[in-house]
């Protein structure tokens, strides 16, 4: 089964599961209060850290270097602040895991580090000589 028709199937439940549990034991106001305090700590989180990478990616440019990791890391920022908008505690834990530093690091190493072994296993190399034919063909003129 696709991996993300599962998500789209887990996700809701999940979050109604904590909604909920949490719910039960700290009330449903206090509940959606946090909720709502997540979302926009998260937010203001996530645009500090995307103006962070952004200057940073200029920097890289001005060295002359191509900005690769500000670029994942941009994109893990935007996926993270989607997921703080997203009411729910197991999308706000995985969010805020995104934007910090630190985590988001560990996070794009096991990725990275998963896609390369894939990405390995799915090479194939094919060996073979060559002739280059239109120089033969200039000789003989």
């Amino acid at each position: 089964m696709n991996s993300v028709l599962i998500a789209i199937v887990l996700i809701p439940i999940i979050e109604i599961y904590l909604f909920i549990k949490i719910g039960s034991q700290i009330g449903a106001l206090i509940t959606i209060t946090l909720i709502f305090v997540t979302a926009i700590l998260g937010i203001f989180y996530a645009r500090y850290e995307g103006i962070n990478t952004l200057r940073s990616g200029f920097m890289q440019l001005i060295k002359n270097e191509l900005p690769v990791y500000e670029i994942i890391s941009g994109a893990a920022i935007t996926i993270a602040a989607v997921l703080l908008i997203i009411p729910g505690f197991a999308t706000d834990i995985i969010g805020f895991l995104l934007i910090f530093p630190f985590t988001r690091n560990l996070i794009l190493k096991m990725l990275s580090s998963k896609i390369q072994v894939k990405k390995s296993k799915n090479e194939k190399f094919i060996d073979g000589e060559y002739e280059d034919l239109k120089n033969e063909d200039d000789k003989k003129l």
